[in-house]
C-alpha cells in the first residue's frame, strides 16, 4: 500500500463550483488508485452513515417519502447506469426489505430497479423515481428523472454532490460527498448501497450497527493470497461468467462489469437458475465462472441449485471460483470451486440483502484488482488512456 495514502481519511469531496473528474492520474503498477479505494471503503462506510443518522436529514426524509409512496400503492423505481445501475438494483433489495420491515405492501411491483435509457422512454406518470448517479452527469439518468418529474412524479437522487447536474433536477438530493479516485469504481457502488441500508434503517425504525458494516467490508478484503490464486486461474481465461440468485445477482452483475473494464476479459451475468437453460453449451474448459452466494434469505434452496450448477460446471471442466458465505464452506464441496473460493464473514445483526451486498462488495473488488494484476492492466482509467478506446468512449456522449 502506498504509504502517503491514509485509508481512514475523508477521500475528497467534489469541486464547488461542481465539475466532472478528469482521468486518474497513471501509475505503473499497484498500488492502483483502486487498490485504495477497496482500502477506504470500511471507513467511508461509517462517515455516510454518521452523516445520514439523522431522523430529520435528507435520509430520513426520503425514507418518508418511500414510506408514503408505499402506502398510497404508488411504484417507486430506481435507476441508474453502469455501476450505478447495478447499484440501484441492490439498493431496491435493501429497500423492499426495509419496506416489510416496516409492515409495508412491499411486493414485486411496489418497487423495481430500471435502466435509464428505457426509464427515459417509459416515465412514469406518479409515484417516486430515485436516481443513482456517482457524479450526477449520467446523461441517460437526467434524462429518465427530467421525464419523471415531467410526467409527474417525485424525484430524488444519491450522488456525490448537489451540485451536480443532476441534482438540480429533482426535488431531493442525498450527497454521499465523497469521490472515487479511480474510473474503475468501487466508492461508485458502495455508496448508494450505504445510503439504502440508512434509508432502509429510518424507514423500519431499526438501529443499523455501523461496527458491524465496517467489520464486515474490512474482512472481505483480507483474504490477498486467496484472491490472487483466483485470479492466476482466471486471467487468461478467453471468458468469464458470473452467477448468482436473489440479493446477490447485482453484485455479479457488478461484478462481471469490473472484470471487463479492469481486466478486459469478456464477461457476462446469469441469473443462477437461467445459466442452467442452454447457456452450458458455449462453455468449456477455458471459460471462468464465479459464483456469489451470500444471501440469507432463501439460502437452502439457493445453495441446493448452486450445488448443481457447479457440477455441471465441473463435468465440463469450467475453471469455477466461488464468493460464499462462510456458513456454507463446509456446506459445499472443495472440488466444486477448483479455482478457488472468497469466504464472507456472517453479519446477523444486519437486514440480509444489507449483509449480503456489503459483504460481496469488497470481496468481489479485490477479486477484479487482482486479475487485473495477473493480466497486467491498469484498471484506473478503464481503457481509456488508449486513444482508440478515449476515442470511441467519446462516440458515444
Amino acid at each position: 500500500m502506498d504509504t502517503t495514502f491514509d485509508p481512514t481519511a475523508p477521500l475528497d469531496a467534489a469541486p464547488d463550483p461542481w465539475v466532472s473528474t478528469s482521468q486518474p492520474s497513471p501509475r505503473d503498477g499497484p498500488p492502483y488508485h483502486m487498490t485504495e479505494m477497496i482500502a477506504a471503503e470500511p471507513d467511508l462506510a461509517v462517515r455516510i452513515l454518521d452523516r445520514l443518522a439523522d431522523p430529520q436529514g435528507p435520509a430520513g426524509r426520503l425514507a418518508g417519502e418511500i414510506g408514503q409512496a408505499a402506502s398510497n400503492g404508488s411504484t417507486i423505481v430506481v435507476t441508474g447506469c453502469g455501476t450505478s445501475e447495478h447499484a440501484a438494483q441492490g439498493v431496491v433489495d435493501i429497500l423492499r426489505d426495509a419496506l416489510r420491515g416496516a409492515g409495508l405492501a412491499a411486493g414485486p411491483g411496489a418497487i423495481v430497479a430500471a435502466q435509464a435509457f428505457e426509464l427515459a422512454l417509459d416515465p412514469p406518470a406518479a409515484g417516486l423515481v430515485i436516481g443513482v448517479s456517482h457524479e450526477g452527469a449520467s446523461t441517460a439518468t437526467n434524462r429518465a428523472i427530467a421525464a419523471a418529474a415531467a410526467g409527474g412524479a417525485r424525484t430524488a437522487l444519491i450522488t456525490a454532490s448537489s451540485g451536480s447536474p443532476g441534482a438540480q433536477l429533482v426535488d431531493t438530493v442525498i450527497e454521499t460527498v465523497e469521490l472515487d479516485h479511480s474510473w474503475c469504481h468501487t466508492i461508485g457502488y458502495i455508496s448508494p448501497l450505504v445510503v439504502a441500508a440508512a434509508v432502509g434503517a429510518h424507514l423500519a425504525s431499526r438501529p443499523l450497527d455501523a461496527d458491524a458494516v465496517r467489520s464486515l467490508l474490512a474482512a472481505g478484503s483480507r483474504d490477498e493470497s486467496g484472491a490472487e490464486a483466483i485470479a492466476g486461474r482466471l486471467a487468461d481465461a478467453r471468458t468469464i461468467l458470473v452467477i448468482g440468485s436473489g440479493a446477490d445477482r447485482p453484485a455479479a452483475r457488478e461484478l462481471a462489469l469490473k472484470i471487463e473494464e479492469a481486466a478486459w476479459v469478456p464477461s457476462t451475468m446469469r441469473d443462477l437458475e437461467t445459466f442452467l437453460h442452454g447457456h452450458l453449451p458455449a462453455t468449456d474448459d477455458t471459460t471462468g465462472l464465479v459464483l456469489i452466494l451470500t444471501d440469507r434469505d432463501g439460502r437452502i434452496e439457493r445453495l441446493a441449485r448452486a450445488r448443481q450448477a457447479l457440477a455441471a460446471t465441473a463435468v465440463i471442466g469450467l475453471r469455477s471460483a466461488a464468493i460464499l458465505a462462510r456458513d456454507l464452506d463446509d456446506e459445499l464441496a472443495a472440488d466444486l470451486t477448483p479455482a478457488g473460493r472468497l469466504l464472507v464473514d456472517e453479519a446477523p445483526s444486519l437486514p440480509a440483502p444489507v449483509a449480503a451486498l456489503l459483504g460481496s462488495l469488497t470481496p468481489l473488488q479485490l477479486l477484479t484488482e487482482r486479475i487485473a494484476r495477473a493480466r497486467g492492466t491498469n484498471p484506473d482509467p478503464i481503457r481509456r488512456d488508449d486513444a482508440r478506446y478515449l476515442a470511441a468512449s467519446d462516440a458515444t456522449e
